[in-house]
């Protein structure tokens, strides 16, 4: 596909452009014409020529004289300095020479034209300019009429362009389900006056990035057979303010008129964020948006059957007068999709795939725990991608299965040179990862290992796959973990008595749990059930922090440390009973680059 580039320039670059066009024609073009069709001379010089009868033809104007001089063609010598002489019409006439002598008085415009021309034309020119400018100002912000800033940006769809339905929608069943008396109360909206039931105005769609949440807006509005507004929160903020509570005031118009109909505010979150006193006006413009939407929903009648959904991924910053009853008062969680809903949402997005019958959905969807809807779409996308790229019709199974290593771990680094003292120490950390795995009980399965280096930065890495889809973690799960995270540095120790650098994403990982199971989780020996830390932005990553005194802190750095230190010992015994096996499934790594799980287990087995 073509790459277009963007044709936009600067402002700035225009009025360059011009001044530096205007700027070499006064210099060089303009002075150059004046000076060969005009000779200016002193009112003295002029006086004596005509007495010298030089002079063939004169013509007085308003501010200057223009004449010609016997024997030349040029019509236009002009006089400068003074020129009220009232001796100067007998000094032409009784000249030696016959001058051809006239007045030319300047031309009268009738009071309306004058009018026009110096007030009506001049305002014209200015307005023409300013809209103009506008209009550039207004691409370069994101497009629009500067004159009709205070109309709404919202895009209006109508049934024929939504074309999404919940059949679209896969892997979020409860939040369909909850969406569903929306669509009927749009449909039937007697059913519920008739018993004095009223549906909420507003329902807040929350979730993780990618779940989904603007699909289920549009699929609601498909069923529904509603017009379907909508517009993102940054639209509503602007440059000038007022503009902001202006299109609110227009979004709830438009509505008004087309009702019923959906009104859906994407990241409203840039809108809602918790109004403070501590400011000094710096957000005056966010906050008259924010009061202006709390307006607006209060004073229009949900009985006509506009209902407003919005989505954010940080429901904890949004201002709690705009969730409270008659406002956003029903909230539909949107979170990340289970085994079968991940399998549902990859047989969705590949139907519009050619992909070979025997695909194993089941399969992919189990090595995708934490994917998003969007990121599942991703995978088969890229599989499409792959398959052409081998100059296949089909989509096969192998594409996608290695899709999702791409999605995880980045392409391969086919050209990265890694010495063969690398090479083995790369294998000897990722099969230690593998067996203390193994050896483990309430541990996932070895899917495959690889030591083929990754754009992601990872040299190697040791997929497991869980055979069920796990919802709770206990103690003992937790603690293997660590232990497996640390298998990598326990081989090294063990084979090569020293450390590298390889095992540092595995420290952040195995200290990343410990943490949690003494701050959050409440699996510490010393501290019992006692919260120790909060966690905020939870669908974004999940910031934690510390709510503790330093002493408290010390202690649990204290025990975090204890924790993985027992899972690094428990790491080192675990091969140590394995060193048979560790050198010769890494010997068979290093000949191989890739194994999968069942070449890993047979031979460990044996």
């Amino acid at each position: 596909m073509n790459e277009q580039k963007n044709p936009k320039k600067p402002l700035l670059y225009y009025i360059t452009i011009v001044i530096l066009i205007v700027t070499l024609l006064n210099a060089f073009a303009f002075p150059t014409m004046m000076e060969e069709q005009i000779t200016e001379v002193d009112y003295g010089k002029f006086l004596s020529q005509v007495e010298n009868g030089q002079v063939k033809k004169v013509e007085v104007k308003d501010t200057k004289i223009a004449f010609t001089l016997n024997g030349e063609s040029k019509e236009n010598v002009y006089v400068t300095g003074r020129i009220d002489d009232p001796d100067l019409v007998n000094r032409l006439y009784h000249a030696k020479s016959n001058i051809e002598f006239s007045r030319v008085f300047p031309k009268e415009y009738s009071p309306l034209v004058n009018f026009l021309l110096t007030w009506i034309l001049p305002m014209a020119f200015f307005v023409g300019i300013w809209v103009l400018l506008g209009n550039l100002m207004q691409k370069k912000m994101g497009g629009g009429n500067f004159m009709t800033l205070g109309k709404s940006k919202a895009k209006i769809y109508v049934e024929a362009q939504t074309g999404k339905t919940f059949a679209d929608v896969a892997g979020q069943d409860e939040a369909k389900e909850a969406l569903t008396e929306i669509v009927d109360f749009l449909h039937n909206p007697s059913r519920y006056k008739s018993i004095g039931a009223i549906m909420p105005k507003g329902a807040l769609l929350v979730g993780p990035p990618g779940t989904g949440k603007t699909l289920l807006a549009k699929a609601v509005a498909g069923e529904s057979k509603v017009p379907f507004f909508s517009i993102s929160g940054s639209e509503f903020v602007e440059m000038f303010v007022g503009m902001g509570a202006a299109r609110v005031r227009d979004l709830f118009k438009q509505a008004q008129e087309k009702a019923p109909c959906i009104v859906f505010i994407d990241e409203i979150d840039t809108i809602g964020k918790r109004r403070d006193n501590g400011g000094l006006g710096g957000n005056d413009e966010r906050e008259q948006t924010l009061n202006q939407l709390l307006t607006e929903m209060d004073g229009f009648n949900g009985e006509k059957g506009v209902v407003i959904l919005a989505a954010t991924n940080r429901p904890e910053s949004l201002d709690r007068a705009l969730l409270r009853p008659g406002r956003f008062d029903r909230r539909v969680p949107v979170d990340l999709p289970d085994l079968a809903g991940r399998e549902a949402i990859l047989k969705v997005h590949a139907k519009n795939v050619k992909v070979e019958a025997d695909i194993d959905f089941h399969a992919i969807a189990k090595s995708t725990p934490g994917a998003s809807g969007a990121e599942l779409a991703n995978i088969i996308n890229e599989g499409a991608l792959r398959a052409v790229k081998c100059g296949r019709e089909k989509v096969m199974q192998i594409d996608l299965e290695e899709a999702v290593e791409v999605i995880l771990a980045g392409y391969q680094r086919k050209g990265a040179v890694i010495s063969p003292k690398e090479k083995q120490i790369i294998a000897y950390h990722e099969i230690g990862h593998a067996i203390v795995a193994a050896k483990q009980t309430e541990s996932a399965p070895v899917h495959k290992i690889t030591i083929i280096p990754r754009t992601s930065g990872a040299l190697g890495y040791t997929m497991q796959v869980s055979e069920e889809e796990n919802v709770l973690m206990t103690k003992g799960e937790a603690f293997n973990r660590i232990a497996t995270f640390t298998g990598g540095r326990a081989a090294e120790e063990l084979v090569f008595s020293t450390y590298t650098s390889g095992a540092s994403n595995d420290i952040e990982q195995a200290t990343r749990i410990a943490r949690g199971m003494v701050t959050r989780l409440g699996m510490s020996k010393n501290f019992d059930m006692m919260a120790l830390e909060t966690v905020s932005n939870q669908y974004l990553g999940g910031d934690a922090s510390l709510i503790c005194s330093p002493e408290t802190a010390a202690k649990i750095d204290a025990e975090v440390l204890d924790i993985i230190k027992t899972a690094h010992e428990k790491a080192i015994n675990i091969l140590k009973d394995n060193m048979n096996k560790l050198h010769e499934l890494a010997a068979y790594l290093v000949e191989k680059e890739t194994i999968t799980g069942e070449e890993f287990m047979g031979i460990l087995a044996n």
